[in-house]
């Protein structure tokens, strides 16, 4: 034990001395001065050495926990990151977790031992070894003690969010988290089975392996709702990983936040790719041919726009190819050219001919001008081809019975106007800001004027330099002219976007990830698929989840459903068949349930008991509240953590939807016959609850409990044994 002690205490004291010297690097570049290329360059290197001092950090949370003696006689240490040798940069004091020297700590078993010998695990307290466990491999009881570190944190109390598994990563997890696939990857597992912390460390394992693309552009990080992405959002930042963008389907188009739900018909209907044509015929509707021609005043002629010149504009602008706000210059161009050439017809007739070419064009530009300002020109274009922003397009489309029909939309996606924004909108509103597009000719040449007059300006500055009059007489002397022109000058000095990589990809709708993580997948429709897949055009994804606990009815019923269609033959399929989360005694009463909805699902197996066997309690729906309260306050004189999961709408509850994803120490289920009824896909939201407990279960009933659950025991658990 001395020598572990002394030899850990010696990677803390090598971390210590090059932590001192990142932070006195970030010292002295905080301290100097420059000109704006120099501020620039030193930004970058300030953001650098601050993520090191993070990565450096992190490390004291078990910065050693694991050693490995191979058959030939070589020790490694293993740990949360790598640390070399001072005086030999090649030689690894200890391994980092990812490195593929490490792999074997992981997989390495009695029937396999990879060559090694034997495996120590060390538990520590702060920065001191407390104790260790071995596995000697060959002996008939290897394996025996090496449970006891997953055992340990498997039944540990649980905190405020999921922790790193890097101590405690087993075989089967390893190999997914270091599988070399560049496409995509789809993990499937029970409940418990710990699929969502193997992606966040799949995430860990690729951005130390492919560290130059992956910070590029980042990782972007899908989950169900707010709670959840709370919960996984420590994982990544402890294994010293940041750029990375955590949000839900609900936020994924920048400046929106969708939290509402649709009624599950709505919901379904607008997850279908149906609904693409939808869209497109609501954008073409608003593109309009005047039932009655508009006559405009001009100076000289009074013309008219009518059906013809219109449908023939519009056709051109349409066989553009452009989104609706781009293909707007289009239509305005073919419409004024065709009002300018009949207005000089009727002007000039009987007197101008096609040989007088002087006096045309300049007809034609003073026409055009005049049409150009024109107030009822403009009006007329506005209300035959629209600038559309996606959300108004889509809440007019959605208040309208009218526009739905002739969209040749369903009837059941109406909703009142003023209606908040959905979950299920917010592809739709993605997808409409490729149909639209952005008219940006007014900001290019807002940003052109801007451009000029700042050039202008430092030019004015650049005369100012060499305009002193000391330096008129000096030939030889080298002006600031004669290095740079004032564009040069003004391109130093505009406003540099300082913002990190997470920060400005979070903000930008067009911004491409290099990797995606979809967690709780199986909820996501058609559309929301069609989101990401634009998001990452290499398709480059883990993706999380488990068919069988699908509650959304526009969510996936296969993964080849959803993925053939983008990635044929480019997708892998890995399942997680061991249950660390629910002990033996939960998941026999949720496996009842399981078999009920989806009797050719497996459920995932236990990997321990805790003792406990659920229970449950009848009563009426008056002593309701008081029960609830009852285990409310029972549970807060325990430590860790719990829950009370009901039907949506019961006070003091939190419908089963909302609870994916999480763990909780002890989980109070109520009314499970209404939650089981009340919603299209009751039987997985059941399955859910159920299923989020590490150590006790509770349920209370005011309706006769399913038949699934008949085996349940009924006690009142504070005044029975």
């Amino acid at each position: 034990m001395r020598a572990e002690q002394e030899y850990v205490g010696g990677l803390y004291a090598r971390l210590d001395a090059e932590r001192a010297r990142v932070q006195g690097r970030y010292r002295e570049t905080l301290t100097v001065r420059g000109n704006a290329t120099a501020l620039v360059e030193r930004d970058a290197e300030v953001r650098s050495l601050a993520k090191e001092i993070r990565r450096l950090g992190v490390a004291d949370n078990g910065l050693c926990f694991g050693r490995l003696d191979s058959a030939d006689g070589e020790t490694s240490y293993i740990g949360r990151i790598g640390i070399f040798d001072e005086d030999n940069e090649f030689e690894p004091l200890l391994l980092d977790w990812r490195a593929p020297a490490s792999q074997a700590f992981y997989i390495a078993t009695a029937a396999s031992p990879e060559h090694m010998r034997r495996r120590r695990q060390f538990h520590t307290r702060g920065r001191r070894v407390v104790d260790f466990t071995d596995e000697v491999f060959g002996r008939p009881d290897a394996g025996a003690r090496g449970d006891a570190a997953l055992l340990a944190a498997v039944n540990a109390p649980r905190g405020e969010g999921m922790r790193d598994i890097v101590a405690t990563i087993q075989a089967e997890q390893d190999r997914i988290i270091r599988l070399d696939h560049p496409g995509v990857l789809v993990i499937e597992g029970g409940p418990g089975t710990g699929k969502t912390v193997v992606a966040l460390h799949r995430v860990a394992y690729l951005l130390y392996t492919q560290r130059a693309q992956m910070e590029r552009n980042g990782v972007l990080v899908v989950g169900p709702n707010a709670a959840f992405l709370k919960h996984i959002g420590r994982v990544l930042p402890s294994l010293g990983e940041t750029n990375v963008v955590f949000t839900t389907t609900g936020e994924l188009l920048p400046g929106l936040r969708a939290t509402a739900e649709d009624t599950p018909e709505a919901a379904r209907l607008k997850g279908s790719l149906r609904i693409l044509d939808v869209l497109k015929a609501a954008v073409a509707d608003r593109q309009r041919v005047p039932s009655e021609p508009i006559s405009l005043e001009l100076t000289d002629a009074t013309v008219r726009i009518g059906a013809d010149i219109v449908g023939w504009a519009r056709e051109e602008a349409r066989e553009s190819g452009r989104p609706h706000n781009e293909a707007r210059a289009v239509f305005l161009e073919v419409l004024t050219w065709a009002l300018t050439e009949r207005a000089i017809a009727r002007i000039g007739k009987g007197w101008l001919t096609r040989e007088d070419k002087q006096a045309w064009e300049n007809m034609r530009a003073d026409l055009r001008t005049e049409l150009a300002e024109h107030e009822g020109f403009a009006a007329a274009v506005d209300d035959l081809w629209p600038a559309l922003e996606p959300e108004e397009l889509l809440a007019e489309l959605l208040s309208s019975p009218e526009r739905l029909a002739a969209a040749g939309a369903d009837p059941a996606l109406y909703r009142a106007t003023g209606s908040a924004w959905t979950i299920s909108d917010v592809p739709l509103l993605d997808e409409l800001v490729d149909l639209l597009g952005r008219d940006t000719t007014a900001e290019e040449a807002a940003a052109e004027r801007e451009r000029k007059a700042q050039a202008a300006y430092a030019e004015g500055v650049l005369d100012l330099l060499v305009n002193r009059a000391d330096h008129m007489d000096d030939e030889d002397h080298l002006f600031a002219t004669d290095l740079l022109y004032g564009e040069d000058l003004a391109e130093r000095f505009l406003e540099r976007d300082t913002r990190d990589l997470a920060e400005r990809a979070a903000a930008d709708r067009d911004w491409t990830y290099r990797h995606i993580v979809v967690d709780e997948a199986q909820e996501l429709s058609e559309m929301d698929w069609r989101v990401l897949m634009r998001r990452c055009p290499s398709h480059s994804f883990t993706i999380v989840g488990d068919l069988a606990q699908r509650s959304s009815p526009a969510g996936a019923t296969s993964w080849s459903a959803m993925l053939d269609r983008y990635v044929p033959a480019r997708w892998q399929y890995r399942s997680l068949t061991v249950n660390y989360r629910t002990p033996a005694e939960i998941m026999t009463v949720a496996a009842a349930v399981l078999a009920d909805f989806a009797p050719d699902v497996n459920p995932p197996e236990s990997v321990r008991a805790c003792g406990t066997h659920p229970w449950s309690r009848s009563l009426s729906p008056d002593e309701l509240p008081s029960a609830i309260e009852e285990f409310v306050q029972s549970e807060a004189a325990r430590e860790g953590t719990s829950i009370v999961i009901g039907p949506p709408g019961l006070p003091g509850t939190t419908p089963a939807w909302e609870t994916k994803g999480l763990e909780f120490d002890a989980v109070l289920v109520v009314d499970p016959d209404a939650i089981l009824t009340e919603s299209p896909r009751g039987a997985a939201e059941l399955y859910v609850a159920l299923t989020r407990a590490t150590q006790r279960l509770g349920i209370l009933h005011t309706r006769p409990l399913p038949p699934s659950l008949a085996g349940v025991r009924e006690l009142d658990p504070y005044t029975s044994k």
